[in-house]
This record gives C-alpha cells, sequence and structure tokens, in this order.
C-alpha cells in the first residue's frame, strides 16, 4: 500500500477544523513577520475603526441635536479652521467589513454567474467546485431531500436580503440569526462585485474610508477611528491618494474606547452639568484672550483655542450621558430574554462582537459618519471547510448586528464587505457537522474573489432600495457589478473594478454617491476630478441602486 502524503494525513488530521479563535498556521506560508501577517492567520483580532467629525453632541439621538455653547464661544468656534461645532451631515452611516487573510465571498457565500447574472448564465458546475460547492449543492439544482439547508425553495439559493445568497452560506446564516425577517429583512437589498485582489497581503488598497470621508460622510466625535494602529486604521491599506493625515485613525477595539473619548473627568464628580459647562466656557474664554497674547503661528492658537472649546462642548453635552454600547439595551440584554442584539453571555464572551456593538454605536448613532470593522484570520485554506464555516459564521452574525442595530435606530445603512484575495477547493468535501458536506479549502486563489454590499432603508426612508433604473441594462447587471468566467473565475474585463483594487473603492464610494441623489456622476467628478470612471453611461453600468436620500 502507497505511503499517504503528508497533505492526505494533514487533510485527515484537520477534518474537525479549529475554533473562530485559533491561530492558522500553513506549511506553505512564512512565518508571520508583520501585523498583518499576525492579524490575517488569526494570531491578533481585528477591531474597529469609524470615521467622523468634530465633536458636537453624544445623546440618544444626536442626529436631531444642536450645539448649545453660548453664543460668544460658537462664533469663535466657527472662525477656526475644522472647529466648527455645528450639526452632523446627512449621508447614509457606511461600515465596512475587511476580513484579513482572503475570504471566500463569491459562490459559497453570495451568489454571481456570468454577464447574464447567477440565474440566467449561471456558473459551472466545475466553476462552483472550484468555489467550494459540490454538485448536489450548485444554486439552482433541486433538493431532492428538501433540507433546511437548501433554503426556502429547496434551490440552495436565498434572496430574502435582496442580493442572491447561497442558503447555506455561513455569512447568510449569521446575519439572519441576529436581525428580524420581518422588521428588517424586508427592508435589504444589495449588489456584487467580481474584483480580484492580491492574496494575503495588506498592501491592496481596498479600505475606502478616507474617500467616504470626503463625499461629506461626517459625525459628532472624531474624524477616524480604527482596529489597528495603521494609516487606514484596518488591515488593508487605503488608496495613498485618498489619505489626509489630519484624520488619521484613533484606534478603538472596545465599548470602553468609545467611552473614553466622551471622558469629562472629575470635574463632573464636584460641579453639576450647569456648573461645570460654566467652568469649561470661562477656562475658553481666558484662554482665548492668553493666547492672543502669544507670539506662535496662528494655527498653533487655533489648535489651542479648539482644544479648549471642544472640552466645553463635552461638558455640555456628554455629562450624564450614556455612550455604552455595553448598556445599551437594543445591544446587549442582562437577562438573555432575546431582546437585544446580543445576550450578556454573547457579549461578554465574544470581543468580536464587543468591537462590533462599539462601532456601529459610533457609527449609526451619528457619533461617527463611517467605520471599519477589521477581522482577522480568514486566510482558512487549513485542509477543512469546517475552519472557515464557523468564521464566515461569526462575521455574518457581526454583520446582522450591524444592521439590525441600524433598523431598530430607524436610520439607513450602507455595509461593504472585502477581503485580500480569496481562497479555493479541490473539491474534496467535509462531512463533519460543521463542515456541512462542501468543499474544504486547500488553497489561495485570488481568481475567485470579490466585494459586495447591502444597503438597509427603513420604511419611513423609503423602503427596500431599488435597482438602478436609469440606463437599459437588466436588473441583474445592476444588482452584479461585473461577471464570471463558466469556471468560476473573474472575468477581468467585466468592468474597471475587477482587476484594479484602486478602482473597486472607487466603484464603491460611487454607488455611496449615488444612493444620495441623481447627479452623483457629477458629483463624483468634482470630487474625485483624477479618478476616472470612464462617461457617464459607463458610470450607470457600474451603479446598482436608485438614490434612498
Amino acid at each position: 500500500m502507497a505511503k499517504k502524503t503528508s497533505t492526505a494525513r494533514r487533510l485527515k488530521k484537520n477534518r474537525h477544523g479549529l475554533s473562530p479563535d485559533a491561530p492558522l498556521l500553513h506549511q506553505d506560508h512564512k512565518r508571520p513577520v508583520t501585523r498583518r501577517d499576525f492579524l490575517r492567520q488569526g494570531f491578533l483580532t481585528g477591531a474597529g475603526i469609524t470615521l467622523g467629525g468634530s465633536v458636537f453632541s453624544l445623546f440618544t439621538n444626536p442626529r436631531a441635536a444642536q450645539a448649545a455653547l453660548s453664543s460668544d464661544l460658537s462664533t469663535l468656534a466657527n472662525s477656526l479652521p475644522g472647529c466648527s461645532l455645528g450639526a452632523i451631515g446627512t449621508k447614509v452611516p457606511f461600515i465596512c467589513f475587511d476580513l484579513a487573510g482572503g475570504s471566500n465571498i463569491i459562490g459559497s457565500n453570495v451568489l454571481a454567474g456570468g454577464q447574464g447574472g447567477y440565474l440566467n448564465d449561471p456558473i459551472s458546475a466545475a466553476g462552483y467546485s472550484k468555489m467550494g460547492i459540490p454538485g448536489d449543492m450548485v444554486p439552482g439544482v433541486v433538493d431532492a431531500a428538501a433540507s433546511a439547508m437548501s433554503g426556502p425553495n429547496n434551490d440552495w439559493i436565498d434572496t430574502r436580503l435582496g442580493l442572491p445568497f447561497h442558503s447555506d452560506s455561513g455569512f447568510l446564516r449569521g446575519i439572519l440569526e441576529k436581525i428580524s425577517l420581518t422588521g428588517t429583512a424586508p427592508f435589504v437589498n444589495g449588489a456584487v462585485i467580481p474584483a480580484r485582489s492580491d492574496n494575503d497581503t495588506g498592501n491592496n488598497p481596498h479600505n475606502p474610508m478616507y474617500r467616504i470621508a470626503a463625499t461629506g460622510a461626517d459625525g459628532d466625535v472624531v474624524t477616524l477611528i480604527g482596529s489597528r494602529n495603521s494609516e487606514s486604521g484596518g488591515n488593508s491599506m487605503a488608496p495613498p491618494d485618498s489619505i489626509d493625515p489630519s484624520i488619521r485613525p484613533t484606534k478603538v477595539d472596545r465599548p470602553s474606547d468609545v467611552t473614553g473619548m466622551v471622558d469629562t473627568g472629575d470635574l463632573t464628580a464636584v460641579l453639576t452639568e450647569t456648573d461645570a459647562k460654566a467652568v469649561m466656557e470661562s477656562i475658553a474664554r481666558l484662554s482665548d484672550k492668553k493666547v492672543a497674547n502669544i507670539n506662535a503661528a496662528t494655527v498653533v492658537k487655533d489648535l489651542v483655542n479648539c482644544g479648549y472649546l471642544n472640552a466645553a462642548d463635552i461638558a455640555d453635552r456628554f455629562v450624564g450621558v450614556d455612550v455604552d454600547p455595553a448598556t445599551d439595551s437594543n445591544i446587549v440584554d442582562p437577562t438573555n430574554s432575546g431582546n437585544a442584539i446580543f445576550d450578556q453571555n454573547e457579549f461578554d464572551n465574544e470581543g468580536e462582537f464587543r468591537k462590533t456593538a462599539a462601532v456601529m454605536k459610533m457609527v449609526i448613532d451619528g457619533h461617527a459618519g463611517a467605520g471599519t470593522i477589521t477581522m482577522g484570520g480568514f486566510d482558512y485554506h487549513t485542509g477543512d471547510r469546517s475552519t472557515g464555516e464557523r468564521r464566515d459564521l461569526r462575521a455574518g452574525r457581526c454583520m446582522g448586528a450591524c444592521l439590525e442595530y441600524a433598523a431598530r435606530m430607524r436610520m439607513p445603512l450602507m455595509l461593504y464587505v472585502f477581503s485580500d484575495g480569496s481562497v479555493a477547493s479541490n473539491g474534496s468535501t467535509d462531512g463533519s457537522v460543521d463542515g456541512r458536506g462542501k468543499g474544504v479549502w486547500t488553497g489561495d486563489n485570488s481568481s475567485t474573489a470579490g466585494a459586495f454590499f447591502l444597503v438597509y432603508n427603513p420604511t419611513e426612508n423609503g423602503g427596500q432600495a431599488t435597482l438602478f433604473s436609469g440606463d437599459t441594462l437588466g436588473p441583474e447587471r445592476h444588482q452584479q457589478l461585473g461577471w464570471f468566467r463558466a469556471d468560476g473565475s473573474v472575468e477581468t474585463a467585466s468592468s474597471v473594478a475587477a482587476n484594479n483594487v484602486n478602482l473597486l473603492v472607487d466603484t464603491v464610494v460611487l454607488n455611496y454617491l449615488a444612493l444620495h441623489g441623481t447627479d452623483y456622476r457629477n458629483v463624483y467628478r468634482s470630487l474625485f476630478p483624477n479618478n476616472d470612471l470612464g462617461t457617464d453611461a459607463h458610470m450607470m453600468s457600474l451603479t446598482a441602486f436608485d438614490p434612498i436620500r
């Protein structure tokens, strides 16, 4: 009998998979050296990032708030560059998930197909096998056993979120665990973007945060916060020409980081809220007079004055206000009665849930304009399927938490998911409980990569976003921005985003702008004159939805 190969032995050994927090060790990968290496292989957990603007308000419904500093200080604040304490903008809140390491996104999670769409122009059975889907689970194939895994119509397709998912998608199962199937799901829609990117590297300029900020997405606490001490705040880079050093991310990865941003210190322990505000305003006035006599650059004087004004604003706005995600009854239920998004046990024992809660509360409550949640350990080609399924399921729960919190707050939300590269299967299957009979992930493969976004729009804001109606292309061409070859590989000529990560970011930003008005193409050109997405017709072909604002 021939000696088993080391690969075969490894496949057998790993059949039960790894826990969602276990580090990934690959014989065909170099030892982790950089922080990005440790993150993608799961030695470090990710965290959250948000984008926002100047300090303005942090109470229950800050988007309805107005500044309340004394008039002389409000005038002073408005005279200082970048120090206005005025109301925040009206852009749709934006959250993106940066899945470090090369997650599977297309095929086993979100469905896509050829130029005619996943139904009319499907990927071949061999292509789906490469994407981890065996022949008896290919979308459109009727499941004779009518198992729960095969979805509402027993055809392995689930469109309850508008965007079609494989019915046994780990992302989908996680999302559906956390959202209301009647109150939230009917108001969600989405689009997929087939797009290659390099495997296992932070050098992909995937992160759209600076560009989203440039469109006017704004909040009322900080400009940028992030899970990593990097230029983008996440695993992947931001496009170099988008970076604004003045809004470099501040690290945030837990609820205490949120509450720490509005800490009024010991001042309010001995003074009432009114007295605390009066003290801080007096300090601001005295400081303005004193700074005026200092022989220093104007920018230094402005920074000093703005710092004192922000302190006065914090004392005015945040004393006695609870901004802690851990005590928000919509987010955490200490009685475990099922009324909140997370029960207390989940929240206490899962750092990814605490991170997600911190980011989603900041963004959706209006304290930040946009944010990224970085999750590590998605380089999961470990010779089994169960490891990846567990991690996809947890990521889906975090995505669902964001959608459900937006629904509870009656706020729209654009949720964007991307990863650096992707994985592929050799066709062998994992029959374990968590492997679910699907193809094992055996290696990196950027040809199967892509990204997707979901849009939640509450009833009072018009309800579910409708696919773009401004051109003659069919709806399948707007739900799927580009396409795949029959063999399960991205057709690199199908869109400008298909083989250029910078243009993938631009396509996402274009779609963000499109949610806000019909003149979005000219707005895009005026904001980003050096980023050419082509003619009006070409921009429309890259647009998923009609405006919701």
